[in-house]
């Protein structure tokens, strides 16, 4: 039973330019240090060249690369008798879309590339297309998963 009370959730504002709740989250965390401005111009120029190279919305194209980026089932250590055991839980919606924009922007900073604006750039579009780091991450978390099923709660 946790001994701390629970953090109360702060009410997000949608970004100023797209109206949208998902670019704000990507924005914030983008952001490092506090610069907040830094961060939505990244963002920013990265939703212009995707936009330029597709002829599509960028924030529909952001929004399928989050979706097939999302995880449904991540494992969590877990003690049991001595042994720590990794068990297999279910992510819930704001986690898992929290776990993809970590992935997403791990993945990007990790990229080789000239500037930031393209590598993120980069990274939306082919997690868009299912290929990319962050979906090898999502599906290498899934294979985990499931080769530690049988530590599941109820068997044991």
């Amino acid at each position: 039973m946790a001994r701390r009370h629970k953090p109360t959730k702060v009410a997000l504002v949608a970004d100023p330019v797209y109206q949208n709740l998902l670019i704000q989250m990507i924005v914030n965390r983008l952001m490092k240090k506090g610069k907040k401005s830094l961060a939505y111009r990244l963002c920013y120029g990265a939703m212009r060249q995707i936009e330029e190279t597709t002829q599509q919305d960028p924030v529909a194209v952001v929004e399928q690369a989050i979706r097939n980026a999302t995880p449904e089932i991540e494992v969590k250590a877990k003690r049991r008798g001595g042994a720590t055991f990794q068990v297999p839980v279910l992510v819930s919606g704001t986690r898992g879309t929290t776990l993809a924009i970590c992935w997403i922007l791990n993945a990007c900073r990790g990229r080789s590339g000239r500037t930031m604006i393209s590598k993120l750039s980069n990274e939306f579009l082919d997690a868009s297309k299912n290929i990319g780091a962050a979906v090898r991450k999502k599906e290498e978390t899934s294979r985990m998963a499931e080769s530690n099923r049988v530590n599941e709660q109820g068997r044991f």
